[in-house]
Formats: structure tokens, C-alpha cells, sequence
């Protein structure tokens, strides 16, 4: 996760991932059949953290809630910058693989989490009654893409937290909620 930080995942080789980990070669491989298995890995990690940081989200109100995952979002992201080249990367697959998959099923889990908060506050009176949670759900994911993509372009993740704020600031007065 650390070389894809600084390089392109897809061109990088089990050797400069060894060489990363201080191990041969031949111990990578005693571990991983072939570099598909240690992208597959990584990114199971990935759901598995991303999904405890989730589950901690501790806020009592719905928007609070998902105010939170945002910023757990943010702080993975930043944690690990290499974590959204090797997903994005995996995504432009073409066909089915067991990386791709493994990406489709974290984006389904996240929209359904997501959905369900903004059901939540729409039924508690958090949110307008007539709030299409479809699409705000695809705002909000929408909204945590967007600011990944542009700190990925300018390698930069440092202005994502503020970012982040005031995104969900904006995504709240969308909702009909007044500051």
C-alpha cells in the first residue's frame, strides 16, 4: 500500500514489493501465488477497515452518523493514499476479476450503509420528507469520490478533512436541512 502511494499500482513488481518489505522474492511468493492475490488481499483489508471504522461511528442522529463515516472516510484516505490508486485501478479492469468484485462489493455495502442513514433521517425529520434517498445516497458517495479523485491528481490529501466539512455542509442544505 505504501509503494502505490508514490506509484503506479498496476506497474509495480513483486520484486520492488519484496525488496519494500525487506523479504525475497521467493518469500512473497511463499505467501501469494501471484501479485492478483496480493491485490486481493490488500483490498479485503481494505473493506475489512474501512467497514470497522464504520461500525465505530458512535453520533445518535442519522445526519451525525453519516457526517462521521465521512470523516473515518477521509482519515483512512489519508492514512492510506496508495489504498485509492490500487481500487480505482482495479476498477478499469476490464472483465470480471476477484479484485473487481471485491471493490463492487465494498461500493454496494457503502451505498446500502448510506441509504440507510439518510431512510433514517428522513424518518426521524432530519431530512426533508420528500428527500429521493437514491439519489442523495449518490451524492454523497458521489461527494467522497470526488474528493478522492482530486487529491489523487494532485497528490495531496491534506486539504480533505476541511474539504470534507464543508462538502457535508453543502450535502445538508441539499437535503432541506438549514444550518
Amino acid at each position: 500500500m505504501e509503494l502505490a502511494a508514490s506509484n503506479d499500482p498496476g506497474n509495480l513488481t513483486t520484486g520492488q514489493i519484496a525488496s519494500a518489505m525487506g523479504v525475497s522474492q521467493g518469500a512473497v511468493f511463499r505467501h501469494f501465488p501471484d501479485k492478483m492475490a496480493i491485490w486481493t488481499a490488500v483490498l479485503e483489508w481494505t473493506c475489512a477497515e474501512l467497514n470497522c471504522r464504520f461500525d465505530a461511528v458512535v453520533a445518535r442522529r442519522p445526519l451525525a452518523r453519516l457526517e462521521e463515516m465521512l470523516a473515518a472516510h477521509v482519515d483512512f484516505v489519508i492514512a492510506f493514499p496508495g489504498v485509492p490508486r490500487i481500487l480505482f485501478g482495479e476498477l478499469q479492469r476490464a472483465g470480471d476479476t476477484p479484485t473487481k468484485a471485491i471493490v463492487q462489493g465494498l461500493m454496494t455495502g457503502y451505498r446500502k450503509r448510506v441509504a440507510r442513514e439518510l431512510s433514517a433521517a428522513r424518518d426521524a425529520g432530519e431530512i426533508a420528507a420528500d428527500t429521493d434517498v437514491e439519489a442523495a445516497t449518490v451524492l454523497f458517495l458521489a461527494m467522497v469520490q470526488g474528493m478522492v479523485m482530486q487529491a489523487l491528481a494532485v497528490d495531496d490529501f491534506s486539504a480533505m478533512p476541511a474539504l470534507a466539512r464543508r462538502l457535508f455542509c453543502l450535502f445538508r442544505q441539499s437535503l432541506g436541512v438549514t444550518p
